[in-house]
């Protein structure tokens, strides 16, 4: 699965309507509304979770994922030191990053690609991606409805 900055993760791209991720990977594991009354989907076997953005007409607008096959640039990140995804990021233009401590858990966040790197012990377990929200404070939706 393949972790497009800006756009998505694998055939999901920011933007998507549920019809639309359902018409590739078929029904959720799991389907509910968050707080927000957002959306959740969840794929078990893709190690995936989706949220449409219920302000957003349904959208799909964030993913958190843990799926060990997840790459960035051609390297797979998930279960690696936080140290070796860095120096690869780093080599490909993305070198800012925050850095916040919850308990055993850090994230690593780079607000450009709006990707965060969530690590325990020192290795990256789960990886989330947002769209991006562009100059005029709208998001960038990269999924053009056919």
């Amino acid at each position: 699965m393949k972790i497009n900055l800006k756009n998505g993760i694998d055939q999901l791209i920011f933007g998507m309507k549920q019809k639309d991720v359902t018409a590739i990977y078929g029904k959720p594991d799991r389907n509910y509304k968050d707080e927000d009354d957002n959306v959740i989907f969840a794929y078990n076997t893709l190690k995936i979770r989706l949220t449409f953005y219920k302000e957003e007409d349904f959208r799909l607008g964030y993913m958190v994922a843990s799926n060990p096959n997840l790459e960035l640039f051609g390297h797979k990140v998930i279960n690696r030191k936080i140290s070796e995804v860095k120096k690869e990021l780093v080599a490909k233009g993305v070198a800012k990053f925050t850095q916040e401590e919850f308990d055993t858990f850090e994230n690593y966040f780079n607000e450009d690609n709006w990707i965060i790197f969530q690590t325990e012990f020192d290795e990256v377990v789960k990886v989330e991606v947002g769209a991006i929200i562009n100059q005029k404070d709208e998001f960038d939706w990269k999924f053009k409805s056919k």
